[in-house]
Formats: structure tokens, C-alpha cells, sequence
């Protein structure tokens, strides 16, 4: 009768089965073991250059074919809340030719370049449906026009240039500001401006003196001199006595309010006869 096996399992075996035993081999088995077979057969197959470069051209024209869908592309511009120059310069600045892929369109980089437009205070790019780039603006509102040496500009309130100017008629209802600094002052300008109103007709510009103050200059060469602070204040006097004493109406040259407390007037040539119970002294 023959030797019987012994069943008992080998001492190798047995150590593989208490190795397959443990938690973190199975895991292996299942999730790591396919995982790194599946790797090592990518990289087996990239390490050839011609299939990567294939692989690329062929991700591209995919890539291509998505970005150039009907549903992609953009084939108008419209620019919302623009006067027509502006409008105008906005599609001149962007120069963009349609159709083109939405994709393509940096539209951070579109808004940057519209708002380096003079005119523009603010602006905002969107793609709305139907394929078409829409430009919303918020215009700056010119308030004054600057005489810099020969040219003139318009400015907003914050002293921002607008555009230029080449008639000074053709804003006729905006003050006119001269000097150095006087761009910087813009808001000042503007306040003696609305205190100015009763003599407005007669009213040809605001000089900014030393960068410090101001003379309201008005036609007949009358000049109002005024003081470095509050000269607001010190205008709508000058327009009280104006209006109670007619006191611009008279042959004067100068109305010198620096110091407001001690006007002086400075005679016009020819005057002959200047009452004094306003209390100014004459020059």
C-alpha cells in the first residue's frame, strides 16, 4: 500500500496564506495591483515619441472641433449705454473680427482694454446667447473744459480727462478752467460755477493763480479775485452786493476779495464816479 500525502498544507503556503489574509493586501490586489498594470502599459505605450505625437494631434482637432460648435461661437458686438463716438472707438480699440470662438475671447482682457478708453469710467464684457459679445459702459461725464496751453480738454468731476475739445463754442455750456493745476480742482470750479449763476452770461472762465486760488473772469475785463479758502463763500458775497448795489455794472477792472474782510476795488480806466457806501476801498 502506498505512502498517503499529507494533506497539511507546506510551511511556504501556509506563510502566503496568512499573507493573503491581511487587510492591506487584498487591497492591493484589488485596486493597486490594476491600477499599476494599467500605468506601466501607458507608460510602455508613450515611450514611443510618434504615438504621444499622434495621441496630441488627434486631442487638438478634437479639442478644435468642440471650441468651433455653432453653439460656440460668437458672431456679433454690440456696446449697450455708448454715445456713438465712443462706441465707435471701442470697436476701433478691440478690432476683433467675427466669428470667433468663445473659447478664444478673453473677456478680463476686453473689459482692460475698453476702460483704457478716456471716455470710459467703467465697463463690463459678457457672451449673451445667441452668439453675441455685449459691452456695457458707463460713460464719464465731461463737467468742465481745461485749457492746456493751446488745446482744450474736457473733464469729469474727478479731473479725468474725457475727450478733447477743438471749439470751446461747441460746449458753451460747461465753465472753462485755466491755469496750473486747475485740472486738479475740478469740484472747486464747479462750485464757484453754481455760485456764479445769477451772472453766468457774462462769465468767460475760472484762472487757477499759484495753484493756490482763484479769479472769476468776466467779459469787459472785470476779474473777481478770490480767496484761497472758502472762496465759494466769498463769490456768492461778491454776487450779493452785485445784485443789491449792481456792483459789476460799475467801471471796475478788479473786485479783489482775498481778504474778504477788507475788499478793494481797482478802478477801470475811464471810471469817474464810485460810490463808496458798500465800504470798499478804491484803487
Amino acid at each position: 500500500m502506498g505512502q498517503m500525502k499529507d494533506p497539511a498544507p507546506s510551511r511556504l503556503a501556509y506563510k502566503l496564506n496568512r499573507i493573503m489574509l491581511r487587510p492591506w493586501v487584498r487591497r492591493f490586489l484589488r485596486y493597486g495591483l490594476p491600477v499599476l498594470i494599467l500605468a506601466s502599459g501607458v507608460a510602455f505605450w508613450g515611450s514611443d515619441q510618434g504615438r504621444r505625437d499622434g495621441a496630441m494631434d488627434r486631442m487638438a482637432e478634437v479639442k478644435r472641433q468642440i471650441e468651433e460648435r455653432p453653439e460656440f461661437m460668437v458672431r456679433l458686438m454690440v456696446v449697450e449705454d455708448a454715445s456713438p463716438n465712443v462706441a465707435a472707438d471701442i470697436r476701433e480699440v478691440l478690432s476683433m473680427d467675427f466669428p470667433v470662438s468663445s473659447f478664444d475671447l478673453d473677456l478680463s482682457g476686453l473689459q482692460e482694454a475698453v476702460e483704457t478708453l478716456d471716455a470710459v469710467a467703467d465697463a463690463s464684457v459678457r457672451i449673451r446667447s445667441g452668439g453675441v459679445l455685449e459691452i456695457e459702459v458707463e460713460e464719464r461725464v465731461p463737467s468742465v473744459i481745461w485749457r492746456e496751453e493751446d488745446a482744450l480738454v474736457l473733464l469729469d468731476l474727478t479731473g479725468h480727462p474725457v475727450a478733447a475739445l477743438s471749439d470751446r463754442m461747441a460746449r458753451s455750456d460747461l465753465p472753462l478752467i485755466v491755469g496750473a493745476g486747475a485740472d486738479t480742482k475740478v469740484e472747486e470750479a464747479m462750485a464757484l460755477f453754481a455760485a456764479a449763476l445769477p451772472i453766468r452770461d457774462r462769465l468767460r472762465g475760472f484762472l487757477r493763480v499759484g495753484e493756490r486760488r482763484w479769479d472769476v473772469v468776466l467779459d469787459r475785463d472785470q476779474r473777481i479775485m478770490l480767496p484761497e479758502s472758502e472762496a465759494a463763500a466769498a463769490m456768492e458775497k461778491v454776487i450779493a452786493l452785485d445784485q443789491a448795489q449792481d456792483l459789476l455794472e460799475r467801471d471796475l477792472s478788479v473786485v479783489d476779495f482775498r481778504n474778504p474782510g477788507r475788499p478793494v476795488l481797482r478802478l477801470g480806466v475811464g471810471a469817474s464816479d464810485i460810490l463808496f457806501e458798500t465800504g470798499f476801498v478804491a484803487e
